[in-house]
């Protein structure tokens, strides 16, 4: 057994389950997201262009992978750590940080991060989605890849010493590329090895985190150590919701304080509001699925950040959790979706 087994992995080492805390299981402390970008409507390459300013935060919300300087979060250090302080002094406790490899993983600014804040941070292994793939990331095998997961997660990643507690967000798009398969299989046989948590970024589809499952579970993967991510925009129907929730992954809602019209990765989705996206957390606790629920706000452009007028890291603990206790959830369920669940999640087996 590794010596992970029954702590938690932080970038700082190893701590007791119990450090733990409240738990934020989806957010992005320093990344690029160049990859994303979305050409803005014609009669808006100006705003684009344009730096950050109050006059433009609407358009700025309702178009963020439009404007390429909001994708490079990494340049907001200093911002970042102030939002770390208050979301600790808020009673935050703990942070997994699902950068991987593809969008720009910085450990050495995590740790730094760790160390001046408080804040346990739990850094992510492995790949994210196929179009940040390498040519060389490509040409792996299975076995080549699970062997570099795996060393992220014993020894340390990107020539550091800093190791990785949590296996993603693995990316997956829509329909799963070859390469993103091997990434999932070889993901399920390092999860294997290590009894370690995975966390899954599944593609725009309804059908899309049903079938990442199905990919890892073939592969060996143990689904009731695994997250699927982002279902606040995969899947909506409550009846398709609890046919994927007996699939047995955790549930996550990562989304809390994106409220757009136009979702514009895909236009077909109508985005949750942080309200609708309440009712959907106790639907599920109604439905027996307590015990599996994580919330989030996957932060990871800059107008997210209280800096430029966005929530910040303590939306949920200031503003999500007194909505929940006054739409019928109790405490004791609130505890267990920011506690207890990412406990579970994150310690080694």
């Amino acid at each position: 057994m590794p010596e992970q087994s029954g702590k938690v992995q932080t970038v700082l080492g190893l701590i007791e389950p119990d450090q733990l805390g409240r738990t934020m299981t989806h957010e992005h402390l320093t990344m690029t997201f160049e990859c994303s970008h979305v050409s803005p409507a014609p009669g808006d390459e100006g705003l684009a262009a344009a730096p950050i300013e109050m006059k433009h935060l609407h358009w700025l919300q309702q178009n963020p992978y439009s404007h390429h300087e909001n994708l490079l979060l990494n340049q907001e250090i200093e911002a970042v750590k102030e939002e770390l302080l208050c979301y600790r002094k808020a009673g935050g406790g703990s942070i997994v940080e699902n950068t991987t490899t593809g969008i720009n993983r910085n450990l050495p600014v995590l740790r730094q991060l760790a160390k001046e804040t408080g804040v346990h941070i739990i850094a992510g292994a492995g790949y994210y989605v196929d179009v940040t793939h390498s040519d060389e990331t490509r040409k792996m095998t299975v076995e080549k890849l699970t062997d570099i997961i795996v060393n992220e997660v014993l020894h340390g990643a990107d020539g550091t010493d800093i190791r990785c507690g949590v296996i993603g967000e693995i990316g997956t798009s829509w329909p799963i590329t070859e390469s993103e398969k091997k990434v999932l299989r070889a993901t399920a046989h390092a999860q294997t090895q290590l009894g370690c948590p995975v966390i899954i970024h599944p593609g725009r589809n309804k059908a899309a985190p049903g079938e990442a499952i199905r990919i890892l579970q073939e592969a060996g993967g143990d689904i009731s150590k695994t997250v699927m991510s982002h279902l606040d925009r995969s899947i909506y129907d409550p009846r398709e919701l609890l046919e994927f929730a007996k699939m047995g992954s955790y549930l996550e809602y990562d989304l809390f304080g994106t409220e757009v019209l136009n979702y514009q990765f895909n236009l077909d989705v109508d985005m949750l509001s942080d309200s609708q996206r309440v009712q959907t957390l106790a639907f599920l606790i109604r439905e027996g699925y307590e015990d599996r629920i994580l919330i989030a706000h996957d932060i990871h452009t800059k107008h997210r950040l209280t800096k430029y007028g966005g929530h910040g890291f303590s939306h949920i603990l200031k503003n999500i959790v007194p909505k929940m206790l006054s739409r019928g959830i109790t405490q004791n369920q609130v505890d267990k979706i920011l506690i207890e669940n990412p406990k579970q999640w994150l310690t080694f087996k």
